[in-house]
């Protein structure tokens, strides 16, 4: 690859062909501030925050403008700031500046740039509309008046998820990133993945927050407050206090929340080996008895929505397995009550998620038993953070001593990779291989399916059994790998299917990573190797050796799909492409 010089103020750095200023400068340890800059998914200098001095007769925007031989570039001449800050004064003339309540304050990209920048007033002070806050959905809140029209939730949703749910509607000062129609994203195709909230450099999306309903649950004295904490929480939870993406924080996890004041701490990961135990055995039934093949995972309620919406065709090839969050909340309720002698209608169940479209899946009204819902609040990891916070908890310093409480918390190295893309897949053929080869095969890992490329392929034999399998990452991903399975250009026994980029480590409730810090670490890969290393350190790595888990099939549910593992552990779709 060819090789260009260039140089930024006064740094001589050599780049590739194709490299853009931005890029270039980052080599040269020189900082451009962006803002609707978003790497690998809105590139296009919109926002004019990142112009710079490049020789020509205008200031360039250097997300967009690539280097050539020779080039030199000034990023901080007076022309150069007077531009930045006039545009940033432009984009707060119309910004509700509500700071202070505001859930981004201290994370917002915007109050970050007018610090650096020096701006505390606005020249251009101007008219405002106010519009409504659309908070009709269970997951998210939308709030216009915040929003910057810097477009890069708009990208995620059309470009990476494929969805479309929102766009640019309106002309001029009038102009809104909104549902077509000014409807409410609730009325949309929207399936309230986050990446939205992700994006958003400000406070204009935003999950809806639920840590109310929470703590007033724990200041009741007449109800036992049960928590679970997903897998992908422990590895993103530290970031809201300062450690490094990816850092895992299990124990200091459980502190908090015993401290917070929960009766009870489960584990999500018992779970995730549940679903295993569940889902191999409905594969290898399907493979048996010419079931719908291919079988997709059920996980991702984001994803469960996405083929209601635009796949209903495929939904007796969905697994009929709850997600490990239902799955967990219904032995709470059933298995666990009864073994505590607790009355189940006393029991408020309270999950830890990394996705905002876990609380639609809560409020999914065949999410219950016996007329209780099987889990009665999901909060995301940022929701817990600011309770965490709000407690006076200092994270940081609390002992790395796990504190989850016995019976349906204990789990094996299958189940926190559930966080991570392929994680589900090798989990389950973890299993499978022990199943189909009559032994306890000692390879466990297939690292062909790791990774956070959009569709992973890959073929095994377990027993003189060919398995061809696939892994797709994103609801765009899904669409792509459904479309070539539908056009007979591929062929598959098992699908999983995540609808976060990277899957649950890059939920839509985790920790905001801003689009500068992007630029250096991949979170979907620096937290999915918290989450490999927690299952390396795990003495038991198959879901079907975890004692506990023998123990619940013996005691109680009898063996995976039988009739009462039916009953509480799997469910039935809708079809809502009507």
């Amino acid at each position: 690859m060819a090789m260009l010089n260039v140089t930024i103020d006064g740094v001589k750095v050599s780049v590739p062909a194709g490299t853009t200023v931005l890029e270039a400068a980052r080599q040269a340890n020189v900082h451009i501030p962006t803002l609707c800059y978003l790497k690998d998914i809105n590139e296009i200098g919109a926002c004019r925050m990142c112009v710079v001095d490049v020789g020509a007769r205008a200031l360039a925007a250097a997300c967009v403008m690539p280097v050539s031989e020779g080039m030199v570039v000034k990023t901080n001449t007076p022309a150069v700031r007077n531009a930045r800050k006039a545009v940033l004064e432009l984009i707060l003339s119309n910004h509700e500046r509500k700071c202070l309540s505001c859930v981004r304050s201290h994370n917002c990209e915007l109050q970050k740039l007018a610090k650096d920048l020096g701006v505390e007033e606005t020249r251009f002070e101007g008219a405002n509309i106010n519009y409504p806050m659309d908070q009709l959905s269970p997951s998210l809140v939308r709030d216009p008046n915040k929003c910057i029209l810097c477009r890069r939730c708009l990208a995620v949703c059309r470009n990476v998820q494929k969805i479309g749910a929102i766009g640019a509607v309106d002309r001029g000062f009038k102009t809104q990133i909104a549902p077509s129609f000014n409807k409410s994203i609730v009325d949309t195709n929207c399936v309230y993945c986050g990446q939205c909230i992700n994006a958003c450099p400000v406070g204009a999306l935003i999950e809806k927050d639920d840590t109310q309903k929470v703590w007033d649950a724990i200041s009741d004295p007449e109800k036992i407050v049960v928590v679970q904490p997903a897998p992908a929480v422990r590895v993103a939870l530290g970031e809201e206090f300062g450690m490094p993406i990816g850092t895992r924080v299990t124990g200091k996890m459980t502190q908090a929340l015993k401290r917070l004041g929960f009766d009870k701490i489960f584990d999500t990961d018992f779970a995730a080996d549940l679903t295993i135990m569940e889902e191999a055995n409905e594969l290898l039934e399907r493979i048996k008895n010419n079931g719908p093949l291919p079988m997709f995972t059920s996980c991702s309620p984001g994803w469960i929505k996405y083929c209601e919406h635009n796949f209903p065709e495929l939904l007796p090839n969905l697994s009929s397995c709850k997600s490990p969050m239902q799955m967990e909340g219904a032995i709470i309720k059933t298995y666990w009550a009864e073994k505590a002698g607790v009355d189940p209608s006393k029991i408020v169940t309270v999950a830890v998620m990394p996705c905002t479209s876990k609380k639609f899946e809560t409020s999914r009204p065949e999410m219950e038993l016996g007329g209780l819902r099987t889990v009665d609040i999901s909060i995301t990891t940022r929701e817990l953070a600011r309770m965490i916070k709000s407690a006076g908890i200092q994270f940081a310093q609390l002992p790395d001593e796990e504190v989850f409480d016995e019976l349906v918390a204990e789990s094996t190295g299958a189940a926190p990779i559930f966080g991570a893309t392929g994680g589900v897949m090798e989990a389950a053929l973890r299993t499978a291989a022990d199943v189909l080869e009559g032994r306890s095969v000692e390879n466990v890992e297939y690292k062909a399916l790791r990774g956070i490329e959009g569709i992973k392929e890959a073929e095994v034999t377990l027993g003189g059994v060919n398995l061809k399998v696939a892994i797709a990452n994103s609801t765009g991903a899904a669409k792509e790998l459904i479309t070539r399975i539908k056009n007979g250009d591929a062929s598959y026994a098992f699908v999983e299917v995540m609808a976060c980029p990277g899957g649950c480590v890059n939920g839509g409730g985790q920790p905001i990573v801003s689009a500068s810090k992007r630029m250096d670490v991949d979170p979907r890969v620096a937290r999915a190797a918290g989450l490999y290393a927690e299952d390396e350190a795990k003495t038991i790595r198959k879901s079907h050796e975890n004692p506990d888990i023998k123990k619940i099939y013996d005691e109680y549910l009898g063996n995976p799909g039988s009739e009462k593992a039916h009953h509480l552990l799997h469910t039935h779709y809708t079809n809502r492409a009507k």
